[in-house]
């Protein structure tokens, strides 16, 4: 699967002051799979090494941190020739050898040259309590999911994954390609981006298997909350991660704490909440009363919602029916909309937007504000065909930003003020904002 990602570690490759780079991302989203063709299409050589299939690795950098003794090791340890510029070393599961994570520091300053990528799960929850994190000295890069347009790809419908990447005008799409896009879309809805659904997805075109296969990542998930997590969180972590899909079936989709147990607080679930979110299994959008620059100045920390890193695991997560691929608005009303909303939330975060959202005493709510050049837009999420936008009206009349947004299963347009974006045209938000 090809994915946008390489581009950016081939960028890193050619780069003459080059750190060590950590691809950074939750299990399973196809970290490894990435690194390791990376390395088979750049290098002479891969030098690939698991600290947490191989924990007699980790000995080898206990004794020294010097990256010549290292290297010395290594070759010896893997019966393999390291050469500076033609070998790409590949350290997997990083985080389970803190000494290893820290020899990255004396890789950048004394051996430039070698080429240097990690990989790790849990680099979120792990390194904020290991000493010696070398900070300053590498470089990072997020792997999530597959966004709808690598699910494109996947499905080897590359020219109209090339279409929609050289949309630059914001008039209507062919009738046809329109209807052939959103018809992915609700693939995409249910299958979601993880690598092994999609592959299994492309291969069989079974959607019980790929629900089989979801499932088998979140119980995945499970045995990683018990086994890397601290004890004394374990069971509460679960329950936030159990709570997710009631949490977004309700009208008013804001996090409770008393939705997960009665009588739940933050104190009590606001470490297992955090704990999520450091492992990327979990993304955060923080409710802003008055949006201006930096949106994050004005964010209220104790108002926000969760939505899940996979739209697909969502689907799994609730238990939604195969069936609802063949009636359009049944799929995208299901838990008032949350699927479409868990949808935008995930690739906008591809599209390197942090998420906020708005609010006004009750008057209006818009699902996500996004900062862009200096300016602030209202996105509206419409799971349906209405063309109502009272929320983006109070918006707009209140605060005159440039252009209102709506997305939704229509087509793209702009009326006046406000543009409709398609829901599988989120990923260039960017572009149709520049116009």
């Amino acid at each position: 699967m090809k994915r946008k990602v390489l581009n950016s570690l081939i960028a890193w490759k050619s780069q003459p002051k080059r750190k060590p780079l950590i691809l950074m991302g939750a299990r399973q989203v196809g970290k490894t799979f990435l690194l390791k063709k990376f390395g088979e299409q750049e290098y002479t050589n891969t030098l690939y090494l698991n600290f947490e299939d191989n924990p007699r690795l980790s000995k080898l950098f206990d004794a020294s941190l010097d990256p010549k003794m290292i290297l010395k090791a290594l070759t010896i340890e893997m019966n393999a020739e390291i050469i500076e510029g033609k070998t790409l070393l590949i350290f997997d599961e990083i985080q389970e050898s803190p000494n290893a994570l820290n020899s990255l520091k004396y890789f950048c300053e004394n051996t430039p040259d070698q080429h240097i990528v990690a990989a790790g799960s849990l680099l979120g929850v792990k390194p904020a309590h290991v000493k010696g994190f070398p900070v300053g000295k590498v470089q990072f890069l997020k792997l999530y999911p597959l966004s709808f347009l690598e699910f494109l790809e996947a499905l080897q419908e590359t020219r109209l994954k090339d279409f929609i990447e050289e949309q630059k005008s914001r008039d209507p799409l062919p009738p046809n390609l329109h209807e052939k896009l959103m018809t992915y879309f609700k693939e995409y809805l249910f299958v979601g981006g993880m690598p092994e659904a999609v592959a299994e997805y492309i291969d069989s075109q079974n959607v019980s298997k790929v629900r089989e296969i979801q499932n088998d990542i979140l119980n995945a998930y499970s045995l990683d909350f018990a086994k890397h997590a601290p004890k004394e969180h374990v069971m509460k972590i679960n329950q936030v991660w159990g709570s997710i899909p009631n949490q977004l079936a309700k009208e008013n989709k804001k996090f409770i704490y008393s939705a997960i147990r009665e009588g739940g607080r933050a104190k009590e679930f606001e470490v297992a909440l955090q704990w999520l979110i450091e492992a990327g299994l979990i993304h955060k959008t923080s409710l802003i009363s008055t949006p201006k620059i930096p949106l994050s100045a004005y964010a209220d920390m104790n108002a926000f919602k969760i939505y899940l890193v996979d739209v697909g695991l969502l689907g799994a997560m609730s238990r939604l029916s195969a069936k609802t691929l063949l009636y359009e608005n049944e799929l995208f009303q299901e838990f008032r909309g949350a699927f479409v909303e868990n949808y935008v939330a995930q690739e906008l975060v591809h599209s390197n937007y942090s998420l906020f959202y708005w609010a006004s005493e009750g008057r209006a709510e818009l699902d996500f504000i996004i900062e862009q050049d200096g300016f602030i837009y209202p996105l509206e999420v419409k799971s349906g065909n209405s063309s109502k936008k009272k929320s983006l009206r109070v918006y707009g009349d209140t605060y005159h930003p440039k252009m209102l947004i709506r997305t939704s299963p229509m087509n793209l347009r702009k009326d006046g003020e406000v543009l409709n974006c398609p829901l599988y045209l989120i990923e260039e938000m960017r572009s149709l904002i520049k116009g």
